[in-house]
């Protein structure tokens, strides 16, 4: 690979190689100068690509010990070089000295967790002589890995998010063509040679850059068994459709909501609402964009909440005490900035907030939002949160269901009946109890319901959906 932040070079059977399509210029998330530059795969890289991972698969994978230790070997290397992998988000995906920390720290979880997923993966005995007739015959089923996997991944969890792909993929011994976003291909080729090094076989892990068009060449293949998508509702129901009767996993988009019951402990609730609001400037499928509060403790709960916002300090990512940074673009920056005026010219009260600099949004909180402003129905993905009263749980319950998306719900209770009948009642892959809707650890599954999708991630849950059971009888 040459200079890291001049030109990025695509992995196609283990060399780094020029792309020969169209000029993308990546630009610093915060100063918006040119970072670096690629040019996307073409039709015929993108053949190449695929006869390479496929020759790769069918020269027979590592065995599960082996892919176990170049995972794991993986997130030995991470570690070693975290800060590099921490500045390169920084610069390339916004990402505050925080937040980029922790992706890169979940990012060796995730390579800890698919290495030992590897190793334990395994089938099931089948009870055949519990059958009439099946004298002396035994079954079994055996995982077996599906080919050749495509992975799209999105900015904002440029790290962490890939690896929950690649990971997996490759722990059930598939070979893996990632396709990181345009916006930040320069973390995601990093984590390739990070693989490399580890010991990755040649043609079992793939990157192209590129958009829409390197998509279409790989549905186009039908070598390409499985596709692993992380993205917005509308992309992935295209995806879907020509995937046909091929597998997928889709982490669509969503208006993620948290509850805050009249008994809530608003001392333990309130920091992490903040948290999960306002980490990655608001750009996470599970930020609080609905703050839904029961009527008795709104007042309460906005008066607190909007001296904390007003506190958060933004700008700069690389300044270390920096809590919001940019959003992934200054046109996103235009979009969010227009929707909160919007809201407030429509009756909606800026509780803190500010003037848009260049793709920085200040953190935002809003108050007395109807529910057909776009801050109210449509998903944000930027540092705004807004609160929302309501009278009883099952309004609360309804508020939630009533989006399209349902992805995951954060509820702040001490009531056990109340959570359970939330837990039973909410659409939606995730119900949080006394976290936020944006509580995740890298074992949990993780997926959503509706127009959020559908598939699980988490390496445990995730290599199972890569791999098909295969059932095998004996008779002696």
């Amino acid at each position: 690979m040459t200079d890291p932040f001049t030109y990025l070079q695509h992995l196609i059977q283990g060399q780094w190689v020029d792309g020969a399509g169209v000029r993308v210029t990546v630009r610093n998330k915060f100063t918006l100068q040119p970072l670096s530059t690629l040019d996307t795969a073409d039709e015929a890289q993108v053949r190449h690509a695929v006869d390479t991972a496929e020759a790769a698969f069918r020269r027979g994978p590592l065995t599960p010990y082996e892919r176990g230790a170049v995972l794991e070997r993986a997130a030995a290397l991470l570690e070693a070089r975290i800060d590099d992998f921490v500045q390169t988000m920084q610069r390339e995906a916004g990402f505050t000295q925080s937040d980029a920390t922790g992706e890169a720290r979940r990012c060796v979880q995730t390579l800890k967790l698919s290495g030992e997923e590897a190793r334990r993966l395994s089938g099931d005995m089948i009870p055949l002589m519990g059958a009439p007739h099946q004298k002396g015959r035994i079954g079994f089923t055996l995982r077996v890995p599906l080919g050749v996997v495509a992975a799209i991944t999105p900015f904002n969890a440029p790290l962490n998010t890939v690896a929950h792909k690649v990971g997996p993929a490759f722990a059930a011994g598939n070979a893996v063509i990632l396709k990181p976003s345009t916006q930040t291909p320069h973390i995601a080729c990093k984590f390739a040679q990070l693989l490399l090094d580890a010991g990755m076989p040649t043609g079992f892990l793939t990157v192209l850059h590129g958009s829409a068009p390197v998509v279409k060449h790989l549905q186009d293949d039908a070598r390409v068994r499985y596709f692993a998508f992380t993205g917005s509702t509308e992309v992935g129901r295209k995806i879907q459709e020509a995937a046909g009767l091929r597998r997928t996993q889709m982490e669509l988009g969503s208006i993620a909501c948290t509850i805050v019951c009249d008994d809530a402990d608003l001392d333990m609730a309130l920091p992490k609402v903040i948290n999960a609001s306002y980490r990655k400037a608001g750009q996470v499928c599970t930020s609080v964009q609905l703050l839904l509060v029961h009527s008795s403790r709104v007042q309460e709960v906005e008066q607190r909440l909007a001296s904390m916002v007003q506190a958060l300090s933004f700008g700069d990512p690389q300044d270390p005490n920096t809590f919001v940074g940019p959003v992934i673009s200054e046109d996103a920056a235009i979009r969010i900035d227009a929707w909160i005026q919007e809201a407030v010219a429509s009756g909606a009260t800026l509780l803190a907030g500010g003037a848009r600099q260049g793709a920085v949004i200040p953190p935002t909180l809003l108050t007395h939002v109807r529910d057909d402003m776009k801050v109210g129905c449509n998903e944000i993905f930027g540092p705004v949160m807004c609160v929302m009263p309501f009278d009883t749980l099952a309004q609360a319950i309804a508020r939630v269901n009533a989006t399209p998306y349902g992805l995951a719900t954060g509820m702040f209770t001490n009531r056990l009946t109340d959570a359970l009948a939330a837990a039973h009642q909410l659409e939606v892959g995730g119900v949080h109890i006394n976290e936020t809707s944006s509580s995740r650890v890298d074992l949990m599954p993780y997926g959503g319901s509706k127009d959020s999708g559908f598939g699980r991630e988490g390496p445990h849950y995730a290599v199972h959906e890569m791999t098909e059971e295969r059932l095998v009888t004996i008779t002696t």
